[in-house]
């Protein structure tokens, strides 16, 4: 196991180089990180209203002073889960009356997400107010150029190990009156500095470690499936060292919050997760996921998914369900002899042992199951697949959809994810 952490710091360096601060006991050198991208800079930070409010913020404000980074106002409550829009727009309007040359987001990924579109909305918002103008792939980069403007510089100090969204280029958004995320998906929201100290991790409930967790497997286990053999070479030890990380580690860190070898590992795990993603894309679980966010956490959403996918997918993806299948089976998930299955054959016995993997922690593995479910989801999922907007992802698949093939394809794996019958997914041909 020392070696695969080692591993994964190697792999992690070569991503982010100096840039990235990680590690277990790290938290103080953020200070000296957020001097580099500004001496006066503004705070949004999480835990307002918690028992750990007041020592998670006098440790924020006591390293970037120690470094001699003056604060530009008061701190700045972070966002609900899902960073809704109306969200993001008060902590633009709260930046912006504080001016700083940089913005340091203290939270999980949906604080840090809403803190990369308000600086985004920072430098454009007068020219292109509505946020529907960033949501794609490189739209916010395409009206920095035209407008000359910049975005102030983020540094994300992750506390969840889950989204990495202090590593990537995604930003999801959620509209509270459609109950639709969507995404925005640009090189120019990368924060340019990033922390992680994994300590911080053992507040997280056991709930919210499986969620996390299980998201940033979703990162690998999409990436790894939708590569073409160019990046596949480069992504396969990044994604199945990830996901063995996680299914490792993940029922030691429930339960013993306090396990720090279990704490680092899902750390590291989650994010070699954004390495992966920004290396490729992730592609349906988390296409479906946006559409339920009404009735589930990002990472259940798309833990319950994905076995739905990978059935799906299987005839494209052998290669990639060999090793993913091999992971599962030393955790105990498979028990078959899946090494003589080919195709959908395989595809099934691994989107089995995914499924026992969720029931194992307690997770639901059909959509009937969720309270709140309805065939609106359905609906909704498949409307939303058909957006532009998501052209993305159903170029990310394995097996790539047409908005036009969303209904004949895409539907049947909704309906089976509804009942929990692999038998209703259709295979292209």
């Amino acid at each position: 196991m020392s070696d695969q952490r080692e591993t994964a710091r190697q792999f992690l360096t070569e991503f982010k180089g100096e840039d990235y601060v990680f590690g277990l006991r790290c938290f103080e050198r953020l200070g000296e990180l957020t001097r580099q991208a500004g001496r006066q800079v503004s705070v949004v930070a999480d835990g307002f209203g918690t028992s750990w409010q007041s020592g998670l913020h006098d440790r924020i404000c006591g390293a970037l002073q120690k470094a001699g980074v003056e604060l530009a106002g008061e701190i700045v409550p972070g966002c609900r889960p899902n960073a809704p829009l109306e969200d993001v727009l008060g902590i633009r309007a709260a930046l912006e009356s504080q001016d700083p040359e940089a913005v340091v987001a203290v939270g999980g990924g949906s604080v840090i997400d809403a803190v990369k579109a308000a600086a985004a909305l920072m430098a454009l918002g007068k020219e292109h107010p509505d946020l529907e103008e960033y949501y794609g792939v490189g739209k916010v980069s395409q009206m920095l150029a035209a407008g000359g403007a910049t975005m102030p510089p983020v540094v994300a100090v992750q506390l969840a190990a889950s989204s990495a969204a202090h590593l990537t280029k995604y930003s999801n958004i959620t509209n509270l009156k459609t109950l639709q995320k969507k995404l925005i998906v640009d090189d120019s929201v990368i924060p340019p500095k990033a922390l992680f100290d994994y300590t911080l991790t053992t507040s997280m409930s056991p709930s919210f470690t499986v969620d996390g967790a299980l998201d940033g497997m979703s990162h690998a286990l999409e990436v790894f499936m939708g590569l073409s053999d160019g990046q596949l070479a480069r992504v396969r030890p990044i994604s199945t060292l990830a996901i063995k990380l996680i299914v490792s580690n993940l029922k030691s860190a429930c339960r013993n919050g306090e396990d720090l070898d279990a704490r680092e590992a899902l750390g590291l795990g989650t994010d070699l997760g954004g390495y992966c993603i920004m290396i490729g894309g992730t592609s349906g679980a988390h296409l479906t996921s946006f559409s339920l966010v009404d009735i589930l956490p990002h990472g259940r959403a798309c833990a319950l998914m994905n076995p739905y996918y990978v059935v799906f997918f299987a005839p494209a993806v052998e290669f990639q369900l060999q090793d993913v299948g091999t992971i599962l089976a030393d955790a105990g998930y498979l028990k078959a002899d899946f090494r003589k299955f080919r195709g959908r054959d395989l595809g099934l016995a691994v989107a089995e042992a995914m499924v026992a993997l969720s029931r194992d922690i307690g997770f639901p593995t059909r959509l009937a199951e969720v309270d709140g479910f309805s065939d609106a989801h359905i609906a909704r999922a498949l409307d939303a697949a058909k957006n532009p907007q998501n052209e993305s992802k159903l170029r990310n698949m394995p097996v790539p959809l047409s908005a036009a093939a969303v209904d004949d394809y895409m539907g049947p794996v909704l309906e089976a994810a509804k009942t929990g019958n692999f038998n209703l997914i259709r295979s292209m041909r």
